[in-house]
């Protein structure tokens, strides 16, 4: 970005009022998608002749995305291709909600029965150990309230090698859908979701983004179940960006430098402690 001529300040920044608040919450944190969320809308609304539109948990980003949807089922369609699993990477929704929505149609129609996976990092699981509740889409509580699986808005991820997918909350869509048991969802480790990013690279000649690299682990985990059993199935995920750049986080898994980390039980308790209470009609 600074290469095309832009001034870029890492986020949380000592620049915003929200962000010099959460650095003072949250003393030396490396930030999350809802830090950078809550200043760039503040930036937003101090500048006369700015805007800012949330890119990944509201439903219009959804909807724009499904083109990536519409394209994958268009091609299956076209060889006469029908999936049985549909995996995604999932942290704010964009990515998996793109990727199922013609999909996920046929599903709610009665048409298809679809098998669809959510997968999240263990070090983020916002659908796999959050709580289904109304909560803010940053971590300023600047933004309106949604409901959707969270780990709170206070709850500032450790420092995952997959930025896209480090975010307290989910897609208000997505988590509907999972409630209703439409969507599974699982969490990996990050070690696992590089090997088999390794594994990908070398067999395909493609080296993956950290963030697509989680559906490559669990759709190489669901092959590897069909080959125990014998069964045939066709899997589709979503591989949604390269690796060059995490250079970075492939040469600190290389070097075995990398490490897992997944939240304690008391670590979510005390952030859900924060949700904002809402009392629904």
């Amino acid at each position: 970005m600074r290469t095309y001529g832009a001034n870029v300040t890492p986020s949380p920044s000592t620049t915003t009022e929200v962000g010099r608040e959460i650095l003072k919450n949250h003393p030396g944190t490396t930030g999350s998608l809802g830090c950078a969320i809550s200043e760039a809308v503040e930036a937003a609304t101090k500048q006369d002749g700015y805007r800012y539109v949330l890119g990944s948990v509201l439903n219009q980003v959804l909807l724009h995305q499904s083109v990536i949807g519409l394209e994958t089922k268009t091609a299956l369609d076209k060889y006469g291709i029908e999936p049985d699993i549909i995996i995604g990477c999932a942290g704010g929704g964009s990515n998996l909600g793109g990727l199922i929505a013609p999909f996920m149609r046929e599903k709610l129609r009665g048409e298809k029965d679809y098998r669809i996976i959510a997968v999240e990092p263990a070090s983020c699981p916002s659908l796999t150990r959050g709580k289904y509740a109304y909560d803010f889409c940053d971590t300023g509580m600047v933004t309106p309230l949604q409901k959707m699986y969270t780990l709170g808005s206070n709850f500032i991820p450790s420092a995952n090698h997959a930025g896209g997918l480090r975010y307290h909350g989910m897609s208000s869509t997505l988590s509907q859908l999972y409630d209703d048991g439409y969507l599974e969802a699982t969490s990996v480790e990050q070690t696992d979701v590089f090997k088999a990013a390794k594994y990908f690279a070398q067999v395909e000649g493609i080296l993956p983004a950290p963030e697509s690299s989680h559906a490559i682990r669990v759709a190489i985990d669901e092959a590897l179940k069909c080959k125990e059993t014998g069964e045939e199935k066709t899997i589709v995920f979503g591989l949604t960006g390269t690796g060059y750049f995490d250079m970075v986080a492939y040469e600190k898994f290389n070097n075995g430098e990398m490490s897992d980390y997944i939240p304690t039980d008391e670590e979510l308790e005390a952030s859900f402690a924060q949700l904002p209470q809402v009392e629904e009609l």
